[in-house]
């Protein structure tokens, strides 16, 4: 390979910020990092996104302490990726909730995930010898589901594809507050390797015309105020449109990858380029919006092999 993926090159720790975006509620974010969420209930915590490894969990778990002594019984999972889950074991929570569409990716794909962000993600994987495996639901759905943290209502809904197939939101209704996995971002690149291009805007469409009063995106800063989360869906939309179209535009008349990354990048770099993890995310978003604009609607598997071989063709190699 002439260079090393981006992400291997990201090793400088991020400085954590830990906002009050509604009562009881909280967002774990890390300049670009993925984030997590907490909600306090009357009796127990829900956490939202579980971070790559324990080491990173406990973090999370040290800001929860922070605020409340109340039991963690709940950890909810907004989609399969191995930088979301594994770090699971540290919470210690009865219940891991996933949709039935999550839980299949788990099955289908979840190590290969896991092997493939191991190898380009060095940083966010330290400690991984505690990984104790594979993180398993324990609880499902398909559609939506609610939990009661004591009084509190805590909904967990099935919106639409956008970042994976098996996306959820959980929605906090007494304080409108949503917390979106990487459906939503803030000045950070959305990672599109195993994204549905054509089904993203309309899931951000039904996401706005629920009104949230706050959002806690997959990745940046919390977004208070409907504005701010305006402005984020907005800039989420703008971003998949702009990588997908010009890549299209190139498979319609039988470009290569190469092509489509050169014209890809035309478009982004001026918009997105001092994004968070941008460089990290272009290779596979070109690659995944290539397999869509020429009709493959279910992502292909990355794995590390194929990760290196995308790699290769991108450099024009082999």
């Amino acid at each position: 390979m002439a260079k090393a993926f981006a992400s291997q090159g990201d090793l400088s720790e991020k400085t954590v910020s830990f906002d009050e975006i509604g009562e009881g509620l909280w967002a774990f974010t890390a300049e670009g990092d993925p984030n997590s969420g907490v909600i306090v209930g009357d009796d127990s915590v829900m956490i939202v996104e579980a971070q790559a490894t324990p080491r990173l969990a406990r973090m999370v778990i040290e800001k929860v302490r922070e605020v409340t002594d109340k039991p963690i019984t709940h950890l909810a999972l907004t989609h399969y990726h191995a930088v979301r889950v594994l770090g699971a074991s540290a919470y210690g929570a009865g219940q891991v909730l996933m949709s039935d569409a999550a839980r299949a990716m788990v099955a289908e794909r979840g190590q290969e995930d896991w092997d493939s962000e191991f190898d380009r993600f060095p940083r966010l994987f330290e400690g991984h010898d505690e990984i104790p495996g594979l993180t398993w639901p324990t609880t499902t759905f398909t559609g939506s589901m609610s939990v009661w943290l004591g009084k509190r209502r805590v909904d967990l809904m099935q919106v639409g594809r956008a970042h994976t197939a098996g996306d959820m939101v959980v929605s906090v209704p007494d304080a409108g507050v949503l917390f979106t996995g990487d459906i939503v971002e803030d000045r950070s690149a959305c990672y599109c390797g195993d994204g549905h291009f054509a089904d993203w805007p309309g899931t951000l469409a039904r996401i706005a015309a629920m009104k949230p009063h706050a959002i806690a995106p997959g990745r940046g800063g919390a977004l208070v105020g409907s504005d701010a989360v305006a402005r984020a869906i907005a800039s989420t939309e703008e971003f998949v449109r702009s990588t997908y179209d010009p890549v299209a535009r190139v498979a319609a008349r039988g470009g290569t990858l190469q092509e489509a990354m050169a014209a890809c990048r035309a478009v982004c770099d001026p918009k997105f380029g001092d994004y968070a993890i941008y460089e990290h995310c272009l290779p596979f978003n070109v690659a995944r919006a290539y397999d869509e604009a020429q009709g493959m609607d279910r992502p292909r598997i990355w794995t590390a092999a194929r990760d290196k071989e995308m790699w290769a063709a991108l450099q024009g190699e082999g």
